[in-house]
Formats: C-alpha cells, structure tokens, sequence
C-alpha cells in the first residue's frame, strides 16, 4: 500500500511538472485566432495564399485554421469557444443566435441568388416548385438553402408541412439523391455544380427573385471585443484575396480545384455564381436577415424572437 502511494505522488508531481512545464513554455507566446473554415470560399482562399500569417505576424499573433463541412457546425464550434472567426451562409447565424451563441456579424459579401438551388434528377417528372407537394427534399438542416427551401415553397403556395424535409449533410445527401431515396436536393455550390455535371440533375429554381443567399463574416463577442483590430485585418486581407479572386476566376479555379477535389471546370462554374465584395454590415442587410429570423420563427423553426441588430458590429465601434 506505501508502495503504491508513493507511485501515486510520483505520478501526480510528474503530472504538476508537466502542466508547469506547458505554461512556463506557452507564456509570452503570441497571441492566437483560429478561423474556421469550408471546403469552398474566400477563407479557402486566404488560408492558402498565406498572406494572413505574414501580417498577422508582424502583429504577434499567429493563425489556426479548422475546416468544417458546413456552416452550422462551424458556428457551434464558434458557440463553444473552439474558434474565433469563420464564415457561412445567411440561415446558420439564425439558429445559432437563437440557441444563445456569441456571434457578432462583421462582414458580409452581395446576394449570390444562383449559388443554391433545388435540384431534381434530369429524368425526373418533377417540373416546378409545386410538384415537391408530397415529396422527400434533402436538405443540411439550418443551412442556407433551407431559407430558399422554405420561401420558394410559400412563393408557390405549398406549405413547409406538405413536403417531407430529410435532413443530410452534402455527401450524404449527394449519395441520396443519386440512388432516388429523396425526389428533390436543395443545395449550394460547389456541391450543386458538381451534381449538375456528375448526374445532369436540372433546376427547380435557384434563389432567383426568392433569396439574396448573402454569406456572412463572424467573430466571437470575446474574441471581438477583446481585438477588435485583428478581425479588421482579417476582413482586409480577406478583401484583397476577393479583389484577386474577381479579376481572374480561372486561376483561382485552378487553385482550389485540387483541395475540393472537383474539376476546374465544375469549379469555374461555381465561382461564376458568387459574388464578389467584402463589405461592412449595413441597416438594410441587418433588415433582410431579420426576415430570415422572423420567418424560421413563425414556422417554430427557432425557439424565439432574435433581433439581428443585437449582433451586428460596425467597425470602429
């Protein structure tokens, strides 16, 4: 019993020398903000040319990029503490300020209408919105493409209740789709233009007169408020990569088309659909998110009212 004791303090004054050990060795380190990131983007693109790191350097801060496949999971790890920064489309914010998150809007990018659609098979009878009455539509729950989802279907005057959502992340709404287990995927790019060239799968309708699909830029309130300095570098080097990325769209297809393991082609086509324009958050996009979060509460889709402008920053401020 002495025996095994004594191993036990061993270990535990070990187990001390190793977390002093870690501290004394991290202290005075430099300062850190971990981005997240998706597959596809202006944060793709960033994180690859790798201007971010040789500014932020200057400042004594280094960067930590995670990728997460969509944007509601990335706003949770944002939720937690995990990150500090990211970006996604307009629904995921809804949610997750609705479920008490910490998120600030920073930034945002102009309305990419034809960057999501819903997509039916190419022979499929499905020939409108309409025709999905009745019928199983894949989607990532709390998306972007689930605010088109719910708004082409009350532009035609189907209601959410008459259709069966089936909620999927893309690949496995991509496999779904392809073996007929859901009649319609509603989905963004570069996912939806890889369908489209992969299976021939037609248009339903994109957001076109329905949804502006803008993408936002978010920091954590903490991170915010603790170096509101280095999101605003973030934003700008951010802003240089789109004005690169705007003025020759095939070198940046070819740049991402081997990290997203899709064709330049398919690539190009995708980034034809997006917009291009890093800008601060003004009143009236604080307005059309607020419609966003006001239709998901109507439909019980979030808990409660949330007033955007309790979230959106403006630099300076």
């Amino acid at each position: 019993m002495t025996r095994l004791f004594r191993r036990w303090i061993a270990r535990a004054v070990l187990s001390l020398s190793i977390v002093a050990a870690t501290v004394s060795a991290s202290y005075g380190e430099d300062k850190v903000v971990r981005i997240g990131y998706q597959k596809y983007g202006k944060l793709v693109l960033l994180k690859s040319k790798g201007s971010l790191e040789e500014k932020l350097k200057a400042v004594g801060t280094k960067v930590v990029w995670t990728e997460f496949p969509s944007g509601p999971p990335l706003l949770e790890a944002l939720n937690v503490g995990a990150i500090d920064f990211g970006n996604t489309g307009e629904a995921p914010p809804i949610f997750a300020q609705a479920a008490g998150a910490p998120i600030q809007y920073v930034a945002y990018e102009p309305p990419a209408p034809k960057g999501e659609a819903i997509l039916v098979p190419k022979d499929s009878a499905i020939k409108s919105v309409a025709d999905l009455k009745g019928k199983k539509v894949a989607l990532n729950k709390g998306s972007n493409v689930h605010y088109l989802l719910v708004k082409a279907l009350e532009k035609a005057g189907v209601k959410y209740s008459e259709i069966e959502p089936v909620f999927l992340a893309p690949a496995d709404a991509r496999a779904a789709f392809e073996r007929g287990a859901v009649d319609a995927w509603v989905i963004w790019d570069p996912f939806q233009a890889a369908a489209e060239a992969a299976t021939g799968a037609r248009t339903v309708a994109d957001g076109t007169g329905i949804v502006a699909n803008y993408q936002f830029y978010f920091a954590s309130k903490k991170f915010l408020q603790a170096d509101p300095k280095i999101v605003e570098l973030v934003l700008a080097q951010l802003s240089e990569v789109d004005d690169w990325a705007k003025g020759d769209i095939h070198a940046v297809a070819e740049q991402l088309a081997p990290s997203i393991g899709l064709s330049v082609p398919v690539v190009e086509v995708a980034l034809k659909r997006q917009a291009y324009g890093i800008k601060p958050v003004t009143d009236a996009v604080v307005a059309d998110q607020q419609q966003v979060a006001d239709t998901f509460f109507a439909l019980g889709l979030i808990p409660k009212q949330i007033k955007i402008s309790d979230v959106a920053w403006r630099p300076g401020t």
